[in-house]
């Protein structure tokens, strides 16, 4: 096996990817992950604590650049507005992978427990930027409303953009849900 390759990561999650969408995420096992990457069991195990993590491997990194996005924002900026900063830089992050993105989703969605990971993960952003707007001097409960407000975004305009036959760049998406939302509380 080629386990001195170089990308051993990357290859994993494709390989998981491929195989879960393939024969289903419980019908799989690390053993066979491993194989299909060419890597051995105890690779994989350097990489990710288990096969529910390979699917989530992003997500310290889609945190900190949402995060840093956020912080970036102008001073002026309202805490909304910082929030749709911080959902410009997700949509920059995940953008460019959309058919990774759809096969993603659909293995999350056939199955429970990566759901409810699924939901760990938006709970983690939304309270990291709960945190940055707390820093930027937002006090509570409006950090935490702006927050959980722009996680509902993200999760509905990215569900949206994985599911539309048309091409859209996922930040207009994002937009649109947005605006959505505004309109929603306006009046």
């Amino acid at each position: 096996m080629g386990r001195w390759e170089p990308n051993a990561s990357g290859r994993l999650r494709e390989a998981a990817l491929d195989l879960y969408v393939e024969r289903g995420y419980e019908q799989t096992t690390v053993a066979e992950i491993a194989q299909r990457a060419g890597l051995t069991a105890r690779t994989f195990f350097r990489y990710f604590a288990d096969k529910r993590e390979v699917l989530f491997a992003g997500s310290a990194a889609l945190q900190e650049r949402m995060v840093g996005a956020l912080e970036g924002a102008p001073a002026a900026a309202s805490p909304m507005a910082a929030v749709a900063v911080a959902l410009d830089a997700a949509a920059g992050e995940l953008g460019g992978r959309r058919e990774h993105s759809r096969r993603r989703q659909s293995v999350i969605a056939a199955n429970a427990e990566l759901r409810e990971r699924e939901l760990i993960k938006l709970a983690s952003l939304s309270a990291a930027l709960a945190d940055g707007l707390r820093r930027r001097g937002v006090p509570d409960p409006d950090a935490t409303l702006a927050a959980e407000a722009g996680i509902a975004v993200f999760r509905v305009g990215f569900e949206r953009w994985v599911d539309d036959p048309a091409d859209r760049d996922l930040s207009q998406v994002m937009r649109e849900s947005l605006d959505q939302l505004r309109g929603l509380t306006a009046g």
